[in-house]
C-alpha cells in the first residue's frame, strides 16, 4: 500500500530523491521519479512511470499522465495537463558524446493542455490555455488560447478557458476580435492578426 506523508502521497513504488522540492496535497504515483533539484508544486497528480529530471520545474494544480519526462529546462506553470506520453526535449542538436550541449529552455503557461503522444521540441513557449491535439509536434510557440495540430503543429482555431472551440465572434476591432463560447459562455478576446491567419487557412482549403 502506498504511505501518506505529512504534505503528499507518494506510492511506495515511486523514488523521491533527497533535495527535491514537492509540494502540499500533490500525489506521485507508481515507478514515478523525481530528481534532486526537481521542484513540483501543491496538488498535482503525477501519474505512473513519470520522470521528473533535476532542474524541471511543475507548478501548482498540474496534471501530468503517465509515461512523461520532464527533463531539465522544461517550466510547466499552474494548471497545466500534460496527457499520456506525450514527449519533452531540451537539447536542439543532440548528440550522444556531445560534451558542450546547452539546456534549451521550453515553457508550458498557465492552464495548457498538451494532448497524449504530443512532442513538444524545445525552445517553444506554448501559451495561456492553449491546446496542443493529440500526436502533434510542436516546433513553434503557440498562441495563448491557440488550437495547434499535426506534424508540425499548425495553429487551426482558439479554445476557451474551459477547452471548447471558440467559434462565435461578438465584436471586432481593428486589432482584435471578441469570441464566446457556447458551451459555458466566457469571452476571449485574440489579437486580429491571429484571427485572420487561421480565417486565411481556412479559406485556402475550401
Amino acid at each position: 500500500m502506498a504511505e501518506l506523508s505529512k504534505k503528499y502521497f507518494a506510492h511506495p513504488t515511486a523514488i523521491i530523491e533527497d533535495g527535491a522540492e514537492i509540494g502540499e496535497g500533490t500525489r506521485i504515483w507508481h515507478f514515478a521519479h523525481i530528481r534532486s533539484g526537481a521542484k513540483v508544486g501543491r496538488n498535482c497528480n503525477i501519474g505512473k512511470d513519470v520522470y521528473i529530471d533535476q532542474g524541471a520545474v511543475v507548478g501548482n494544480n498540474v496534471k501530468i499522465q503517465n509515461g512523461v519526462s520532464v527533463y531539465r529546462g522544461v517550466i510547466i506553470e499552474d494548471n497545466v495537463f500534460v496527457g499520456p506520453y506525450a514527449v519533452f526535449t531540451n537539447d536542439k542538436y543532440p548528440r550522444a558524446f556531445s560534451t558542450d550541449w546547452e539546456v534549451v529552455k521550453t515553457t508550458i503557461k498557465e492552464g495548457a493542455s498538451i494532448g497524449a503522444n504530443a512532442t513538444i521540441v524545445c525552445g517553444v513557449t506554448i501559451g495561456r490555455y492553449a491546446m496542443v491535439a493529440a500526436g502533434s509536434v510542436v516546433t513553434r510557440d503557440v498562441p495563448d488560447h491557440g488550437l495547434v495540430m499535426g506534424n508540425p503543429a499548425r495553429l487551426v482555431g482558439f479554445v476557451c478557458y474551459c477547452g471548447r472551440p471558440l467559434k462565435e465572434v461578438i465584436r471586432e476591432t481593428e486589432n482584435s476580435v471578441l469570441l464566446k463560447c457556447m458551451h459555458c459562455g466566457r469571452e476571449v478576446s485574440i489579437s486580429r492578426e491571429l484571427y485572420s491567419r487561421v480565417a486565411r487557412a481556412k479559406d485556402s482549403k475550401d
